[in-house]
């Protein structure tokens, strides 16, 4: 049996590792489609990762490098706001937690 590794949330999340596929975001949001449905502010809030936030101006940012690949956002987008599949293989998160 492993044995346990504790910590606070932050402290186990930084233990995993990214793999960052430089200019090949594997995120991607329709500015228009997101303001209209509200999807862009959702995705602001739900995102356990944080990887979304919203711009002065309305839009939404994505730091894709941050992201966890739990599906949340795909599950709540509206359809056509959201682009999103997994990174190329040996890119993206590599879970060092169980």
């Amino acid at each position: 049996m492993e044995e346990y590794i504790g910590g606070t949330v932050p402290d186990r999340l930084a233990r995993n590792v990214y793999e960052v596929d430089e200019g090949n975001p594997h995120i991607e949001v329709n500015q228009e489609i997101a303001k209209a449905t509200g999807t862009g502010k959702l995705l602001v809030r739900i995102c356990p990762a944080h990887v979304y936030s919203e711009a002065e101006n309305g839009d939404i940012e994505v730091e894709y490098a941050a992201c966890l690949e739990c599906g949340t956002c795909r599950a709540v987008a509206a359809p056509g706001a959201l682009t999103w599949h997994y990174p190329q293989s040996s890119m993206g998160i590599m879970f060092r937690e169980g």
